[in-house]
C-alpha cells in the first residue's frame, strides 16, 4: 500500500515531534503494510513554511538511517498545503511542493467554514496543469452539511483523498457518517494516514481496512489503497468514475439541525 497523506517529518509541523517519533512512525507504517508514504507536511504561509530544500534535506538524513534501522520503505515528498490565492506562486517558487514533483497537489481547507475563493483558487491550479486532490472531505462541517458540494468538485476535477481514520470514528461520528456516504457514493479516489502521533492510526489500519472493504468491496479497496497513489506517484492520469448524487433525507437534515449523530 501506499500512504498519500503523513505528518512525520520531525519539528516542521504539528506531526511528528522528534526524530525518534519519526523512526517509530515509519517503523508503523511498515508493519501495517505500507511500501511507500508521501511525506505531506503542512504548508500554511506565515505558519507553517518549511522550503523544498530543507524538506529534502530532512528526508534523506532520515532515509540514510534507515539499514540501520531494519527500515525498507520508500518515501516521497509533498505538501498538504492550505487554500490560498499563492498557492500556485509558492509552488512555482519552491516553497511548497506538489506530490513527487508530479502534477498532482495535495490541498486543504479550513474546517469550519467554506472558503470565499475555492473555485478561483481551483481554476489558477488547473489553468497551470496542476491537479488537485482535496484532503480529507469528510471532516469539513460545510460539506457534511452539505454533501452535494463533492458532487460539484469532483465534475470539476477534483480528486477526493479520504482519511483511514475517518471510518473507524477518529474524527466523530459526523465525519465517520460522512465519509460512509463517500464511499457508497464513489466519491473517493484515495485513501491517506494523515499520521501526526506515533500509536494512533498505523497500528489501526488493518481494522479500517476492514470496514471500508465491506463498503467498497476488495477491488475498488485496491485501487485506493494501491492503483491510484502508485499513478499519482508516476504522474499518469486518473480515470475518475462518475459520482452518485447525494441528497440528504428529511432525517439527516433533522440530525445535522440538531446536532445529533
Amino acid at each position: 500500500m501506499i500512504d498519500i497523506h503523513s505528518h512525520i517529518l520531525p519539528n516542521i509541523d504539528d506531526g511528528s515531534r522528534s526524530i525518534d517519533e519519526t523512526f517509530k512512525l515509519i517503523k508503523e507504517a511498515q508493519n501495517a503494510g505500507f511500501k511507500s508514504v508521501v511525506l505531506t507536511s503542512h504548508y500554511m504561509e506565515g505558519y507553517y513554511e518549511t522550503n523544498l530544500h530543507e524538506r529534502e534535506v530532512l528526508t534523506n538524513l532520515i532515509q540514510n538511517n534507515f539499514k540501520e534501522k531494519d527500515i525498507d520503505i520508500n518515501l516521497y515528498i509533498g505538501n498538504e498545503i492550505y487554500i490560498s490565492d499563492n498557492l500556485v506562486k509558492l509552488l512555482e517558487e519552491g516553497k511548497a511542493s506538489t506530490i513527487n514533483n508530479t502534477s498532482y497537489v495535495l490541498f486543504e481547507m479550513p474546517l469550519n467554514a467554506e472558503p470565499f475563493n475555492l473555485y478561483d483558487v481551483i481554476y489558477q491550479m488547473q489553468q497551470n496543469k496542476i491537479v488537485p486532490i482535496l484532503a480529507h472531505p469528510e471532516r469539513y462541517s460545510f460539506i457534511q452539511k452539505d454533501p452535494e458540494l463533492m458532487y460539484d468538485l469532483i465534475e470539476k476535477g477534483v480528486l477526493m483523498q479520504a482519511n483511514y481514520g475517518s471510518i473507524i470514528g477518529q474524527y466523530g461520528k459526523k465525519a465517520q457518517k460522512t465519509v460512509k456516504k463517500f464511499f457508497t457514493n464513489n466519491m473517493i479516489h484515495v485513501l491517506g494516514t494523515d499520521a501526526h502521533r506515533y500509536n494512533t492510526i498505523y497500528p489501526r489500519i488493518p481494522y479500517a481496512l476492514n470496514e471500508i472493504e465491506k463498503i467498497i468491496g476488495t477491488e475498488k479497496l485496491e485501487e485506493l489503497t494501491n492503483t491510484n497513489p502508485n499513478l499519482i506517484l508516476n504522474n499518469k492520469r486518473i480515470n475518475i468514475e462518475e459520482p452518485n448524487r447525494i441528497e440528504l433525507n428529511i432525517k439527516d437534515k433533522v440530525m445535522d439541525f440538531l446536532g445529533l449523530y
